[in-house]
């Protein structure tokens, strides 16, 4: 298996807005998403999609035009998934099915990288990066939803890396990682709160120095995405099938 930077996807030759329109469409169509959900800030989602805050304004411009979202005034206002959300109005879907196959050979390149990974970090476990990792678990467990939640998960994943103290290997981490991130799509925060306790689980391996359940609970971690990634998801009520599974 091939771990250098992978391939350029369908995905590269769609633009930032498009990007957008079709992870938070796509995320409705799976059930990750339901009417009347709020969507995050602008600049959260930013972050979250990595892209910048104008696109994410301009998606949602058009997503409001389209009637996949709307869009409120006031204290309480903000951007909501419509009641009765149109679908079909966003062809760039078509682009993140289209690398199926790609993403899920990102999937085995970062599972393997992080099995690896850990097995290190257990070997010499450190202090001060337990307690980072420790300190993201809970910042996951408190966080509100899946914008800022993938920001606190790219950090714990991008912290195991680093206390591999493997050279290269966290640069090496970082660029599957973020290929993979791109096509990450918004999941409910129930379910990510569920996979922050399988973090959870690897720090306390890493704590008592258990290199062989670090490594094999960091790949099992990374390979379900196979089944709860949109890649593994067939329509609404897919997550609760993915979870009921494990």
């Amino acid at each position: 298996m091939d771990l250098g930077s992978p391939s350029l996807g369908a995905i590269r030759r769609t633009t930032a807005v498009d990007t957008v329109r079709a992870r938070i469409s796509l995320a409705l169509e799976l059930g990750m998403l339901v009417p009347g959900q709020r969507l995050p800030a602008p600049e959260e989602a930013a972050r979250a999609f990595g892209v910048s805050e104008m696109s994410v304004r301009r998606a949602y411009r058009a997503l409001s035009d389209e009637g996949v979202v709307v869009r409120r005034q006031g204290n309480t206002g903000g951007t909501f998934i419509a009641d009765a959300p149109a679908v079909g109005t966003v062809p760039e879907i078509a682009a993140y099915r289209e690398d199926a196959v790609h993403v899920h050979a990102l999937i085995d390149q970062r599972a393997t990288l992080e099995a690896g990974l850990a097995a290190r970090a257990a070997a010499t476990p450190e202090a001060s990066s337990l307690h980072r990792l420790d300190d993201l678990v809970a910042t996951m467990r408190a966080e509100p939803d899946w914008s800022r939640f993938r920001e606190a998960d790219a950090a714990f994943h991008a912290e195991l890396a680093v206390s591999a103290g493997v050279p290269g290997a966290a640069d090496l981490h970082d660029r599957v990682s973020r290929e993979l991130y791109s096509y990450f799509i918004p999941y409910r925060i129930e379910y990510l709160r569920a996979s922050n306790e399988e973090h959870a689980q690897l720090v306390d391996a890493l704590r008592i120095g258990d290199a062989a359940a670090a490594s094999r609970l960091a790949f099992d971690h990374v390979a379900e995405l196979h089944r709860s990634m949109y890649v593994g998801l067939a329509g609404p009520g897919s997550i609760e099938s993915a979870q009921s599974a494990l």
